[in-house]
């Protein structure tokens, strides 16, 4: 009997091991499954790549620096002109009256502008023949005599040395050298015809 009963648990012993050690085999324990899920889910901090950096920090484009401004030129200043000095001309007084006088261009007027242009030539002149003032210029101009008959206002050079302006009218051999433009007859007649007079005539 009793070794019945020793059989009997010998049994209930190899078969209660043999459920054990299949139950081993098939069913991993929840550590081993907690385990194997740590190392099999990828961490966030394994699998999530690298970001770039940030266009702001490493694209940032260099500030452009203002393009250098040109110093200002001064002005050209345009070429400075000499003005040229007014042309001197032969003026002509009767006594203390200005008068405007179209010279002839002619050698007796050229040297006669030489003789002046150190000094005022101032000649006395003498009424004569009721037409004319004369008077003697102290110095010889070169002569061109042609026969004319002289008008009021008419200047006339008579030998070479002698100056006579008319308030009336004569004929000779004369050099012309010029006319009073702004008196009318009248007017020179009351200039020259009221005995003698003073003449004179400057270039500046």
């Amino acid at each position: 009997m009793k070794k019945q009963i020793c059989t009997l648990l010998c049994v209930i012993m190899i078969a209660a091991l043999a459920g054990c050690g299949k139950a081993n085999d098939t069913a991993p324990s929840e550590a081993t499954k907690d385990t194997v899920s740590a190392t099999q889910q990828p961490t966030a901090a394994t699998e999530a790549p690298a970001q770039p950096a940030t266009a702001a920090a490493t694209q940032a484009p260099a500030t452009q620096a203002p393009p250098a401004t040109a110093a200002p030129q001064p002005a050209t200043q345009p070429p400075q002109v000499e003005e040229a000095a007014p042309e001197k001309v032969l003026e002509m007084k009767i006594g203390d009256t200005p008068v405007a006088v179209a010279w002839e261009d002619n050698d007796a007027v050229a040297a006669l502008k030489e003789y002046c242009r150190d000094q005022i030539l101032t000649i006395p002149t003498s009424m004569y023949g009721g037409f004319e003032q004369v008077g003697s210029i102290g110095t010889s101009l070169p002569q061109n005599d042609v026969q004319t008959t002289a008008q009021s206002g008419d200047i006339m050079l008579y030998s070479g040395d002698q100056i006579v302006v008319f308030y009336g009218s004569n004929s000779w051999a004369y050099t012309r050298l010029g006319r009073i433009t702004d008196k009318s007859q009248d007017e020179l007649t009351a200039l020259l015809a009221n005995g003698d007079t003073t003449i004179a005539i400057s270039f500046v």
